[in-house]
């Protein structure tokens, strides 16, 4: 069988949550069955350089095409289904795609495609007028008609494909993603340079993702407000830790940058920026709490990452996260501040709580492999 991949996710060197779902997948995927011949298509005018180990396999061939995607490939693929991917690879008998791009094969070729939310359909408003275009150039609910197969990374992305798109329910599977090894509880001793490095303070709340609007930012710095004026200042919590948001800027974050510099507490709020992935690990095992309101996530990779680094977690009860967190995170109502400054207060003051929910949390991420995601991926791809 020859199965080809559709990498064009990669092409911008970003690692968002898309970017990690193909990275960590194709590096558990490509190597459990030799029979399979794999052919990966990338396609950009501008593309990052690729120096995956998964690349030198015997069984892999990266295909390179330097098409301007949005110009050239994009309108030719969508008027004219042109040019069919799974010719310009050489033959293949199915092509997956990690993402709903717009990628055309031959009728004798199998398509399945990756589904991981659909933010932009519930919160058009948190997305930039060209994202918007973009989505709808996508056209994401014809894309779910031509595929023979669709990967839901959650029930509640599955349940989304077919209430408003009339997705079949029959060609849906949901496989859930993966967290990596490389979260997991690392000594301080060992965490000491990233404090450093970043200049943390002894004891924070952490935020990690993008500085953008469908993370309900503005709405976790009116939280932090609360929960010092009313739980730290009355000795509720003996404790005063500073809120640490980190992630690169995103659309619309001029407002989340206004609602800090307003807090009467802005001194104690630090933005970090960028953060290397190789220090993620031990900016999770630093936090005393981590918080992630998000309006909406098809799974969310931040709240599990900061459980499998044993740190206790709030987040929402919306969307995927039910689902994904259990009863292993304290969950509350995004849209109520008070709500979650309570739930601030409840872990950091509770010892009994915060311990429950660290044993919990790291008994619940042992659910989520990328060495399972991958077998389920492949036999779903290989599945007649």
């Amino acid at each position: 069988m020859t199965i080809g991949i559709d990498l064009r996710v990669l092409a911008k060197g970003t690692r968002s949550g898309i970017e990690e779902y193909t990275i960590n997948l194709l590096s558990r995927l490509l190597s459990l069955d030799e029979s399979i011949k794999f052919k990966l298509f990338y396609n950009a005018f501008n593309q990052a350089e690729l120096n995956n180990d998964w690349l030198k396999l015997p069984n892999v061939e990266l295909k390179k095409f330097h098409l301007p995607n949005r110009f050239v490939f994009d309108p030719a693929a969508k008027f004219f289904r042109l040019p069919k991917i799974d010719k310009l690879l050489g033959g293949c008998d199915v092509f997956f795609a990690p993402h709903f791009l717009l990628a055309p094969v031959s009728k004798d070729c199998k398509k399945v495609i990756t589904f991981h939310d659909l933010s932009f359909e519930y919160f058009p408003e948190f997305f930039s007028w060209r994202k918007r275009f973009w989505h709808a150039s996508l056209a994401p609910r014809a894309r779910t008609r031509e595929a023979q197969k669709i990967i839901a990374v959650s029930g509640s992305t599955k349940n989304d494909l077919i209430d408003l798109y009339g997705a079949p329910e029959e060609k849906i599977k949901v496989i859930y993603s993966g967290i990596g090894r490389e979260f997991k509880k690392i000594t301080n001793e060992n965490c000491r340079g990233v404090a450093q490095k970043y200049g943390l303070p002894e004891s924070f709340i952490l935020y990690f993702g993008t500085i953008e609007p469908r993370k309900n930012l503005v709405g976790l710095i009116e939280a932090y407000n609360i929960f010092r004026t009313k739980f730290t200042q009355s000795d509720c919590v003996n404790l005063v830790p500073t809120l640490v948001l980190a992630g690169s800027k995103g659309w619309l974050c001029d407002e989340i940058f206004a609602a800090a510099k307003k807090s009467p507490y802005a001194k104690d709020i630090k933005f970090l920026g960028f953060v290397e992935p190789q220090d993620k690990p031990r900016l999770f095992n630093l936090a005393s709490l981590f918080v992630y309101p998000s309006f909406f996530e098809g799974f969310g990779f931040p709240p599990l990452e900061a459980m499998a680094c044993g740190v206790p977690t709030i987040t929402s009860h919306t969307s995927s996260f039910p689902e994904v967190v259990g009863d292993s995170a304290l969950m509350v109502d995004p849209y109520n501040y008070d709500e979650i400054a309570w739930a601030m207060k409840e872990v950091l003051r509770d010892d009994n709580l915060k311990n429950d929910l660290i044993a919990n949390g790291l008994e619940r991420v042992k659910n989520f492999s990328w060495d399972k995601c991958a077998k389920e991926t492949l036999e779903f791809l290989t599945k007649s």
